[in-house]
């Protein structure tokens, strides 16, 4: 019976500091420095208390590195759905296609997206391209990722994460 509760215990605490470093990593790279620093504190904090008991306990059992392990991944797990469910930001999208496939780009300008495009010429071969230019808000994004592959599937897409925006319109 000891042992279960241990184990359980350890396996609730690491869900709960290791979804703290995967949410403090999404918020630092979004230049929230601060909120950063005080979730690092709670972190490291329950890590320290999980770790020492984990590494001291007098009971020799393969559930105990298990429990930890189990609740590493849990946490990771956790912490990336917050992330994505909690943390508003802007997604760059760069869509490389034929210059004479116009059927995109009258689609992305007839539902409001400010878009830039630039000509380009290829490396690959002589066909005339343009590339595309969209900054879009992370919850919109899977509207136009079906946007585009619906009017271009062979369209090339890079998406980044942008960490500002200035000046500009982003839908």
């Amino acid at each position: 019976m000891e042992l279960l509760f241990i184990c359980v215990k350890i396996f609730f605490a690491r869900i709960l500091d290791v979804t703290i470093s995967t949410f403090r990593q999404n918020i630092m790279l979004k230049g929230k420095i601060v909120i950063s620093t005080i979730l690092a504190f709670f972190e490291i904090f329950i890590w320290f208390l999980v770790a020492r008991e984990a590494l001291v306990i007098a009971i020799d059992s393969i559930f105990i590195p298990i429990s930890y392990s189990l609740g590493y991944a849990t946490g990771t797990l956790i912490g990336a759905t917050l992330s994505k469910k909690l943390i508003k930001g802007v997604i760059g999208v760069q869509i490389i296609t034929d210059e004479d496939k116009k059927e995109l780009i009258n689609a992305l300008k007839i539902r409001g997206y400010s878009i830039s495009i630039l000509h380009l010429e290829s490396g690959f071969n002589s066909e005339p391209k343009v590339m595309i230019f969209i900054e879009v808000n992370r919850r919109s994004f899977k509207k136009l990722e079906k946007l585009i592959y619906k009017n271009d599937p062979d369209a090339f897409v890079v998406i980044s994460d942008t960490k500002r925006v200035y000046n500009g319109t982003v839908k």
